[in-house]
């Protein structure tokens, strides 16, 4: 199993802080690049200021075309500094935001699960929407600085026109900041729980998306419906509450911007008209009251932003930072294929105990379908083994003591209701292209039929979830990749109950056939893969009642007779 990194983030703060340093270079030269943009921009209304000054004193042409020079200089500078600083730094955001993404994945496949309260359709907008808002923080804090450095520029800029300029500058910017930072926390906490609610949606609508055919069985499509739209009404309601603090902080950061340029103007112009500043610095002064405008926005957005960032963030870190649900040992199975379930209790299991020799074919029917389902559950090691009472052996070695990787290469559980894959017929049966067993697989499945009927033969094309295909052609394709992974020990829950008694009488006899001197376990009740097992194990209430060949105990066994009868 892959080890937990001791340096994985723990919280949000941390997440932010590892996107923030790995990322230096190219922030460093985004920050320059944009800072350099806003300079230029800053410069152009001082530039202005100076072409009126020395025009009203020279009246001379070759200092107008000096001028004109200058600010062909500055739009040059503006121009390719905001292309390439912004191309800088969205190629790292993206970057960090597929870094955070394969991070997020990466929890959700190990072979562990992790201890986290959260739908599979909930990580899944915490790997897309939440990786995305927390990779803005590359982009966040470049724009931040070089808004800093323009709004600094002009208040010196103003300064040395006269000081009171400088200092309402920064005096206004500061109170801006200072009521912003408070609307802030609110929009970040709204965004956290607007998030949630919105991801709890998504996780409903797959869920009835999976379910779909069985609810349309049993007419419960209309109340499965009636759920969904409750907790979208919700998501709906908080995203409209976001909203409007949303309108509410970009309403007061326009107003806050608007006053302070307006009372920048206003006071250049009194001090102009009280001639204790010159003509050209009031060009200048008006100029940067409306040029500050912009980067005083961009500056009051940033909190925002940051806000915003920090609750995606929080939200990655309930998927990274969540511990798994159990530490495995680290051993690998010994050479053999011997199984044994020492007094196991567990849910429907109450001190279950047998044993399967290597090589040989066993049979279990199980009355309850609970039992069954518990008990393939704890050999996939879905249940961590200090979770039951009692032990699982496989090869003589405790479950507990081997690393999960090594168990599922030794021993494959294919569920009854195991999952098809978008792609094709062959990438289902062999995902990982190194079978040499896929041609004998499909035989053995008795999957022929579908193979012929397609030109494209095994390349096949496969929708998501096998929307393309039948009950009975699912179930075939999913023995199909059991059976091919060839493995010592195979473990077979109800691997026949979508197809016909003829289709089912083959696929047992070429399931003895195939497997022939390999473990093989079948949870079943079809009674052609009962009479086709060594012997068949009974499975009531929890415990083994009955064990025989099932002619046995068909002859001898009024209930096992009944349960097994079609």
């Amino acid at each position: 199993m892959t080890t937990p990194d001791p340096q994985r983030p723990r919280r949000g703060a941390d997440i932010l802080r590892t996107a923030l340093r790995r990322n230096t270079g190219a922030m460093t030269r985004g920050t320059v690049l944009m800072g350099l943009y806003q300079a230029g921009e800053t410069a152009f209304p001082i530039a202005l200021g100076l072409i009126v000054e020395h025009s009203l004193q020279e009246r001379s042409l070759g200092s107008l075309g000096l001028s004109i020079g200058a600010l062909a200089v500055i739009i040059t500078t503006v121009s390719l500094s905001w292309r390439f600083g912004m191309r800088v730094l969205q190629e790292a955001n993206t970057t960090e935001a597929h870094r955070w993404r394969v991070q997020v994945a990466a929890c959700g496949l190990q072979p562990v699960a992790r201890d986290v309260d959260l739908k599979s359709g909930e990580v899944l907008t915490i790997a897309t929407e939440d990786a995305d808002q927390t990779a803005d923080i590359i982009e966040v804090v470049p724009l931040l600085i070089s808004s800093l450095v323009a709004v600094l520029v002009a208040a010196i800029a103003l300064g040395l026109a006269d000081i009171r300029l400088g200092l309402l500058v920064i005096v206004g910017t500061v109170a801006i900041l200072s009521v912003l930072s408070v609307m802030s926390k609110r929009i970040g906490a709204g965004t956290q729980e607007q998030q949630a609610r919105v991801a709890r949606a998504g996780a409903k609508v797959a869920d009835l998306i999976t379910g779909l055919r069985p609810l349309h069985g049993f007419g419960g499509n209309h109340a499965a419906f009636a759920s969904y739209r409750k907790v979208s009404t919700d998501a709906k309601h908080q995203a409209i509450t976001v909203a409007k603090v949303n309108g509410v902080y970009a309403g007061t950061a326009l107003a806050l911007n608007a006053v302070l340029a307006a009372a920048v103007t206003l006071a250049a112009g009194w001090l102009a008209f009280d001639r204790q500043i010159t003509i050209g610095e009031l060009v200048m002064a008006v100029g940067l009251a409306q040029f500050i405008m912009e980067p005083l926005k961009l500056f009051s957005e940033m909190p925002k932003y940051v806000m915003m960032a920090r609750a995606s963030a929080e939200r990655m870190a309930l998927v990274l930072s969540a511990p798994p649900v159990t530490v495995p040992g680290t051993e690998r199975p010994a050479a053999g294929g011997d199984l044994e379930i020492d007094c196991v209790r567990y849910g429907a299991l109450r001190k279950l105990k047998f044993q399967v020799a290597a090589g040989e074919f066993v049979a279990i029917a199980a009355y309850q379908p609970r039992s069954a389902a518990d008990f393939a559950s704890i050999l996939a090691v879905n249940i961590p083994p200090h979770a039951y009472e009692g032990a699982v052996r496989v090869s003589g070695q405790e479950l507990s003591d081997l690393a999960i990787e090594a168990v599922r290469e030794h021993m494959l559980v294919n569920p009854y209701d195991a999952e098809i894959f978008a792609g094709t017929l062959r990438t289902n049966i062999d995902p990982s292209g190194t079978s040499r067993m896929v041609p004998e697989a499909v035989e053995a499945s008795m999957l022929t039929d579908v193979v012929a009927l397609h030109r494209e033969g095994l390349d096949h094309s496969v929708r998501d979830r096998g929307a393309n295909l039948s009950g009975g052609q699912r179930q075939r394709l999913s023995l199909a990749r059991a059976l091919a992974a060839d493995t010592e020990v195979l473990v077979l829950h109800d691997p026949t109950t979508a197809v016909d008694a003829v289709t089912e009488q083959l696929i047992a006899r070429n399931i003895a056939k195939m497997r022939r001197g390999r473990t093989t376990v079948v949870i079943t009740s079809s009674p052609a893969v009962l009479d086709a097992a060594d012997r068949v194990l009974v499975l009531d209430d929890g415990v083994i009642t009955a064990e025989d060949t099932h002619r046995n105990l068909l002859a001898t066994d009024e209930a096992y007779c009944v349960a097994v009868a079609r």
